[in-house]
């Protein structure tokens, strides 16, 4: 009945443990965020459960693909070897509305009188980091008394004049200014750690000793040796839009600098735009790449042998 990360249960380190056979000690078990899911995670979870289990996928079609290889959802829901229930309701509000029609292709103006949606257009990379910087730090807890740490920016890239690395050190100047003495990292930065391929924590670094970096993630102690720290910890005040997948913030600033009219596409404006719950803020330098993108820019073909082996096998019907 608890909820835990999936990689936590398959670790074995949270959740109901193993049976006597090997096999995760469930009945039933429900993903979330299952878009997230890569092959060789859904191999590795698929072949824990044991025989007459139950496993639900659940997710946003809508949403960026999994970071790793494979679209094990997309190709599930293709296949159509399951059943399948639709029951997404959108979210209230101006934001729900912006981002239902950006999942259908159109990017409607919206009303929204309580600026939950605000534009604000940039000339170049260099006025949008000073824009995100403005709008985290004062704009956004003035106006809606959200604070900054609750407040998520989210850009197309790590590289770049305003691609993630060049906003956390704008951020971090503002936000939490230090001489970075712990690899980098001073207490009070906010970070994300990736303990491996496709998964994103987010936390706050606390201290640091001969043990390594000790941080806190939503509450988990965590340590990351020394060793690690420069492969698997960055700062997290701005993150690539695949890094925020399956993680929503009271406001979200999303940054589009002129550069990033390549890397748009209509799922990835779907999963930035939905970040925030309360506020979205649109650092907007791509002009008529962003409208393009939603209308006519579909996510990336992925080769895959998933979908036809699905459909390869005989349904409920055909077997009984």
């Amino acid at each position: 009945e608890a909820a835990v990360p999936l990689a936590g249960l398959l670790s074995g380190t949270e959740g109901p443990g193993r049976d006597e056979d090997g096999a995760l000690a469930l009945d039933l078990l429900v993903v979330l965020d299952a878009p997230q899911l890569d092959v060789e995670g859904a191999a590795v979870l698929v072949e824990a459960l044991a025989d007459g289990a139950r496993l639900v996928l659940s997710g946003d079609p809508g949403v960026l693909g999994s970071a790793g290889a494979g679209r094990v959802f997309a190709d599930v829901l293709a296949a159509r070897a399951c059943p399948q229930v639709v029951s997404r309701t959108p979210d209230p509000g101006p934001i729900g509305e912006l981002v239902s029609g950006i999942g259908i292709g159109e990017l409607n103006q919206v009303a929204a009188p309580g600026k939950e949606v605000v534009i604000v257009p940039v000339r170049d990379a260099g006025e949008a980091v000073h824009r995100t910087v403005q709008l985290v730090a004062d704009s956004v807890p003035r106006a809606f008394s959200i604070p900054a740490a609750d407040t998520q920016v989210i850009t197309v890239g790590h590289g770049g004049a305003a691609g993630t690395r060049a906003l956390n050190e704008a951020l971090k100047q503002r936000l939490n200014p230090g001489p970075g003495r712990f690899g980098g990292f001073d207490p009070g930065d906010r970070v994300v750690h990736v303990p491996a391929p496709g998964r994103t924590v987010p936390g706050v670094v606390r201290s640091a000793d001969v043990e390594g970096l000790h941080l806190d993630c939503d509450g988990t102690p965590v340590v990351v040796p020394q060793e690690r720290v420069e492969a698997v910890v960055r700062h997290g005040w701005a993150l690539s839009a695949h890094q925020a997948a399956g993680m929503r913030w009271p406001a979200a600033v999303v940054v589009l600098p002129g550069d990033a009219a390549a890397g748009l596409s209509r799922p990835w404006v779907y999963t930035a735009f939905g970040r925030g719950e309360r506020h979205l803020s649109v650092v907007h330098g791509v002009d008529q790449a962003l409208p393009h993108a939603v209308a006519q820019v579909p996510a990336p073909e992925r080769t895959t042998r998933l979908r036809p082996l699905l459909e390869a096998l005989p349904t409920p019907d055909a077997a009984s």
